[in-house]
């Protein structure tokens, strides 16, 4: 996962994508349900829905996390700016 010990220590922004995928697929079961009668459709809809939103939020979750941490290591993004600011081309 590739997070500095500090940063991947609060399980929160984790809960949080667990929650909201939850919901998610939970609105699309309730959806489906209104128009299609089989559970086997519905189960596999909502599943799909869960991993892609899922995945999407930790995506997202987990570039945020690398992005703004502070701990120790240069920022990526800072360092390269800083670099073309005097002139260093890499």
């Amino acid at each position: 996962m590739n997070l500095c010990p500090k940063c991947g220590r609060s399980p929160w922004p984790f809960v949080m994508v667990l929650a909201m995928a939850t919901f998610t697929a939970f609105i699309t079961w309730i959806t489906l349900g209104l128009s299609v009668d089989e559970t086997a459709p519905r189960a596999i809809a909502s599943g799909v829905v869960f991993l892609a939103v899922g995945g999407t939020l930790l995506h997202y979750v987990l570039g945020c996390l690398r992005r703004h941490c502070r701990h120790g290591k240069e920022n990526p993004l800072e360092a390269r700016l800083r670099r073309a600011a005097h002139g260093h081309h890499h």
